[in-house]
């Protein structure tokens, strides 16, 4: 069998390397630079290692013609929102015309992208049937199985999760179950139908968004009763049954979007969701709180108006070099705002992606050098691994003798710190 998987991101690379095991695979992607990349054995997401790419029966390109000859099309395309924040298709009704114009009967398409309920059927389906000029359900058939990838996790990988797969009919579920089977053993849910499983997708991220709101609204409520955060949430956990959820900054393609999807949908259906936008509200306006929060108190302690600034991490997560609706930008601009002198490094992040969709000149160099510049205030806004075991040595050479620390991940909690700096903590 010979399976295209369109989009070769941080969800679609992964799928076709695993698909490439047991399947003849060709791997689409309309960016020459990620094919050349690619055909060299390179994943800039830093998601698959070279040792990977040996071996398997696969083929990457940027023509369309290689799409041709398939019985399964899988379209694994971002699903971002515009500026209103409501759901941007543009990606996936583009994919669906190219996959369009290259299938031919009894031919299966996938949708992997997060979606809201009802897109599958109601938009790819109709721009499938008019691009290849056959009729949906009859001469070729839909699926949907959403993504699970999470990037950076070690833990649950696409080999490792439970794969929830739906389609059209008996016929499309066999196949699916039969292909994603092979590569997830013993872990494939069949959903009651298309839009259950996309609906099942999209109230995942939503509900963890919901979640994460919380903890930073109490974080918040905590920080004017002077009250360590950490400390509550460190007692909390210690029933059987308290979510353990830790306050942050939301980022990233999914939690920070996939809800905009859900209450998108609502709307349409005149339904006003006030959680879930609450939720996205609370997390959205994190990055302005910490920055207020560490600006006021940092200006407090060292009586001064304006102050050097060095923050170490600016990708939305830790361990990753996704800078994807990254959360730390809203603190640098902030900061720059009260005229703040603030330099951001971070070793795992591409600096010409950070300068060329943020403004932001990252820096990259070892946090030991002696003759570096000393600031007055660092804060750790994300938890990469080199950061969580950087050592009191290293870390001042970067301190001026009287200065703050703002510890955003809790990461430095044990660390010993000498008198004259203040280490502040949520």
């Amino acid at each position: 069998m010979k399976i295209s998987v369109v989009g070769l991101g941080y969800v679609g690379l992964p799928l076709a390397i695993a698909l490439a095991k047991y399947y003849s695979v060709v791997g689409f992607d309309k960016s020459t630079k990620r094919i050349a990349e690619l055909k060299k054995g390179q994943d800039a997401n830093g998601e698959i290692d070279r040792k990977s790419f040996k071996g398997k029966k696969i083929l990457f390109s940027s023509s369309e013609k290689y799409l041709g000859k398939s019985e399964i099309y899988i379209i694994t395309v971002p699903t971002p929102v515009n500026k209103k924040k409501e759901p941007d298709l543009f990606l996936l009704k583009n994919a669906c015309k190219v996959v369009g114009k290259r299938i031919t009967k009894n031919n299966i398409v996938v949708v992997e992208s997060t979606v809201y309920p009802g897109v599958t059927e109601e938009i790819c389906g109709p721009i499938l049937q008019k691009a290849s000029g056959l009729v949906c359900g009859k001469d070729f058939f839909l699926g949907y199985s959403p993504e699970r990838i999470n990037p950076g996790d070690k833990k649950h990988k696409l080999e490792t999760i439970t794969k929830v797969v739906s389609g059209q009919n008996g016929f499309v579920l066999k196949k699916l179950k039969t292909m994603y089977g092979k590569i997830i053993p013993g872990k494939i849910f069949l959903a009651k139908n298309i839009r259950t499983a996309e609906a099942a997708k999209v109230i995942e991220n939503a509900q963890r968004d919901i979640n994460i709101a919380f903890i930073n609204e109490i974080t918040r409520i905590f920080s004017r009763l002077n009250i360590s955060v950490s400390d509550v949430l460190e007692a909390a956990k210690t029933k059987w049954n308290f979510l353990d959820f830790k306050p942050g900054l939301v980022g990233g393609h999914c939690i920070g979007v996939d809800p905009f999807y859900l209450a998108y949908i609502a709307k349409k259906k005149k339904f006003n969701p006030e959680v879930i936008l609450a939720g996205r509200k609370i997390n959205d306006s994190m990055g302005i709180f910490f920055a207020d929060n560490i600006h006021a108190r940092a200006t407090n302690i060292l009586k001064k108006k304006r102050l050097r600034i060095l923050i170490l991490g600016f990708t939305f997560k830790e361990n990753i070099k996704d800078l994807r609706n990254t959360k730390v930008v809203d603190i640098v601009k902030r900061l720059k705002r009260f005229g703040n002198q603030v330099e951001v490094h971070d070793y795992m992040a591409d600096s010409a992606i950070a300068y060329r969709d943020y403004q932001i000149r990252l820096k990259n160099e070892k946090l030991n050098q002696r003759r570096a510049k000393k600031f007055d205030c660092i804060i750790g806004a994300v938890e990469h691994s080199l950061y969580k075991k950087i050592t009191w040595s290293n870390l001042s050479n970067f301190l001026k003798r009287e200065a703050v620390i703002f510890d955003l991940k809790g990461m430095w909690r044990k660390l010993k710190i000498p008198r004259g700096i203040e280490k502040i903590e949520l």
